[in-house]
C-alpha cells in the first residue's frame, strides 16, 4: 500500500530503512526515566494503530490526547496517524469545564490521558456522549480502560496511505480570549516546518539532543520536541514536570542537551536565578529558541552573556503551526523578531489591507506551506483569519529600515495615546530594564477625562523595594518617550497568564 504522504512514514519508518533503529529518539528527564528508540517507536506506534483498528476506530475518528511529556506521548500521537486517525493533544493544564467544552467539541471517540491529570479529567467526561473508550496510562480507575491493556496483544499495523493534504492533527489554540478553537492541519505541514526553521534557521542535525520547556501539546513544543529532532534522527528530552529554574539546571547538567526551546517568561526567571546563583551555568547548550510571546531585548542579552548561547527569538502561532518570522544564527538583534523564514513571505497592511512603510504600525499577515486548513466549526472565524494564501496573524508590527520586523502587541491590546499608536510591549520593555522589575505588562486604561493612558503592573524581583515607581515613570520617560510612560504603576504578585506562558492582557484590562 502507497502511504508516502502520511507523515508517519517520513517522521518514524523512514529512520529504520536508514540505519537508525537503535538510537535514542526520546528519553525521559522525570519518573521512571524510560527511554525509546526509533526502532520501539517504529513498533510500538504500529502497534497503537492496530490497537485503534481492533476496538473499532475509523478513519478521521478524533483521538483525544490529554498527556504529559512521556514517551507515550510520540506513541499514540505517530499511532493514530498511522491509523489514520486524527490526534487532538490537549493542554494538559486546563480546567475540567474547558475539557469537557473541548472533548465535546471535538467529538473524540477515544481519550488517552495521564494518570497524574485524571482527577481534573473525571468529572470532564462523566457526560460525555461521544467517548467510547477512555485509556488511562498508568493505573486505571473505574470505568476506565489502562493504556497497556488495550495495546497489549494487538498486532502491528501497516501505515494507511495519505495525502499530503489529508487532515492529521489538531491542536487547540491556547484561548487567551476565551474557549480555544480547534485548529486543523494537514499531514504536509509537519515536514514542511522542518524543512524551513528546522533545517534552515535552527539548522538542527543528527547528532543534537533536544530540550524543549514548552510542551508538546502546543504547536512550538510539538515542532522543538517532536518534527525537528525527528525529521533528523535526533533525540529529545521530555519532562513531564512543571520547569522551575531549579528544574532547567538539573536538566541541563544531568542530560546534556545542545538545542534548549524556552518561553520569555522562563528566560526571565532562569536569568534571575543564575544572576542570584553566580557562577557560569554548567550546560552544553549550542543555540536556544524563543516563542511564545516577544523576546525582552534585556532578557536575551543578559542571557547571551551569562550562557554564551544565542537565543534566536521568532514568532509562530497554532495557525502557522510553527515559527515563521525569526532571528538567526550569527544574527541575532534582540527586541525585534528578525526576517520572514526561508519558504514564507509576510506582509504589514492597514485597516484596508493595503501595505505599509518602514516605521508604520500594522498587521501581520503570513503566508507559507504549513498554515492550517481552518478551526473546526468556526466558518465565520476561518473567513476573517485563513484569507486565500494570507492568515493573519492578530499582532502589530513594524519594519525597521533594514527589513526587520518589531513587535507591537496584539491586536486587541494595542491602544492610542494622544493620536499616536502605543505598543505596550515597548513599554513593558522599558520598564524591564530596571534591575528591580522581573515582569512587565500593560494595558490601556482612562484617565478622568476618558482618554486612554498606559497602566502598569508589575512582579518584583525578591527583596526589590515597591517604592520605586517614580523611578520607574522617569526611566520609561527616557527611554521611549514622554507620552508612553504608565500614568499607573501596580506591583502584583504575579500577572494573569495562560498555561503556554502567554500574559492574558485582557484580564488585567477588566481589572482596570
Amino acid at each position: 500500500m502507497h502511504a508516502s504522504g502520511n507523515a508517519a512514514i517520513y517522521f518514524v519508518d523512514r529512520h529504520i530503512d536508514e540505519g537508525r533503529g537503535d538510537k535514542i529518539a526520546f528519553r525521559e528527564a522525570d519518573g521512571d526515566r524510560r527511554s525509546l528508540t526509533y526502532g520501539q517507536l517504529a513498533e510500538e506506534t504500529a502497534r497503537f494503530a492496530g490497537a485503534l483498528d481492533r476496538h473499532g476506530v475509523r478513519r478521521e475518528e478524533r483521538v483525544a490526547m490529554i498527556v504529559r511529556d512521556q514517551i507515550e506521548f510520540p506513541v499514540v500521537f505517530w499511532g493514530a496517524l498511522k491509523a489514520g486517525a486524527i490526534p487532538v493533544p490537549l493542554n494538559t493544564l486546563l480546567s475540567t469545564d474547558i475539557y469537557e467544552a473541548v472533548l465535546n467539541d471535538s467529538r473524540a471517540s477515544i481519550l488517552v490521558v495521564s494518570q497524574e491529570l485524571w482527577e481534573v479529567v473525571a468529572p470532564a467526561v462523566a457526560d460525555n456522549r461521544f467517548l467510547r473508550a477512555i485509556l488511562v496510562i498508568g493505573d486505571a480507575p473505574k470505568g476506565t480502560e489502562s493504556y497497556r491493556a488495550f495495546v497489549e496483544g494487538a498486532e502491528l499495523a501497516d501505515t494507511v496511505e495519505a495525502h499530503e493534504d489529508e487532515l492529521a492533527f489538531w491542536l487547540y489554540s491556547s484561548g487567551s480570549t476565551g474557549l480555544p478553537k480547534g485548529v486543523r492541519h494537514v499531514h504536509s505541514s509537519l515536514r514542511a516546518t522542518a524543512d524551513t526553521f528546522g533545517a534552515q534557521v535552527l539548522a538542527i542535525d543528527e547528532g543534537d539532543t533536544v530540550y524543549s520547556v514548552a510542551k508538546l501539546f502546543f504547536a512550538y513544543g510539538l515542532g522543538n520536541g517532536m518534527s525537528f529532532p525527528m525529521s533528523v534522527g535526533a533525540t529529545t528530552v521530555l519532562f513531564g514536570g512543571r520547569p522551575t529554574p531549579d528544574a532547567v539546571f538539573d536538566i541541563m547538567k544531568t542530560e546534556r542537551p545542545t538545542i534548549f526551546c524556552g518561553v520569555p517568561t522562563l528566560y526571565a526567571a532562569v536569568v534571575a536565578a543564575q544572576e542570584a546563583a553566580g557562577g557560569m551555568p554548567d550546560h552544553t547548550i549550542r543555540i536556544c529558541t524563543s516563542a511564545g510571546e516577544a523576546l525582552p531585548r534585556e532578557i536575551g542579552e543578559r542571557w547571551e552573556k551569562l550562557w554564551g548561547a544565542e537565543i534566536i527569538d521568532g514568532v509562530g502561532s497554532t495557525e502557522m503551526l510553527h515559527i515563521f518570522l525569526s532571528n538567526r544564527p550569527g544574527d541575532v538583534v534582540y527586541g525585534t523578531s528578525g526576517i520572514a523564514v526561508p519558504g514564507y513571505e509576510v506582509r504589514l497592511v492597514d485597516e484596508h489591507d493595503e501595505d505599509l512603510p518602514d516605521g508604520e504600525v500594522g498587521e501581520l499577515l503570513v503566508r507559507g506551506p504549513s498554515s492550517a486548513d481552518g478551526y473546526w466549526n468556526r466558518r465565520n472565524k476561518s473567513q476573517s483569519t485563513f484569507a486565500g494564501h494570507w492568515t493573519r496573524t492578530g499582532d502589530k508590527y513594524e519594519r525597521t529600515p533594514d527589513g526587520r520586523y518589531v513587535y507591537c502587541g496584539r491586536t486587541d491590546d494595542m491602544f492610542k495615546v494622544s493620536g499616536i499608536w502605543v505598543s505596550p510591549f515597548e513599554v513593558e520593555q522599558a520598564l524591564i530594564e530596571h534591575p528591580a522589575v522581573l515582569e512587565a505588562a500593560v494595558v490601556a486604561r482612562a484617565d478622568e477625562k476618558g482618554l486612554d493612558k498606559p497602566a502598569a503592573y508589575i512582579v518584583l524581583k525578591t527583596g526589590a523595594d515597591p517604592s520605586i515607581a517614580g523611578d520607574l515613570k522617569d526611566l520609561v520617560k527616557d527611554k521611549i518617550g514622554m507620552w508612553k510612560y504608565p500614568r499607573w504603576i501596580e506591583v502584583v504578585d504575579e500577572l494573569p497568564k495562560t498555561a503556554t506562558g502567554k500574559i492574558q492582557r485582557y484580564k488585567l484590562r477588566g481589572a482596570a
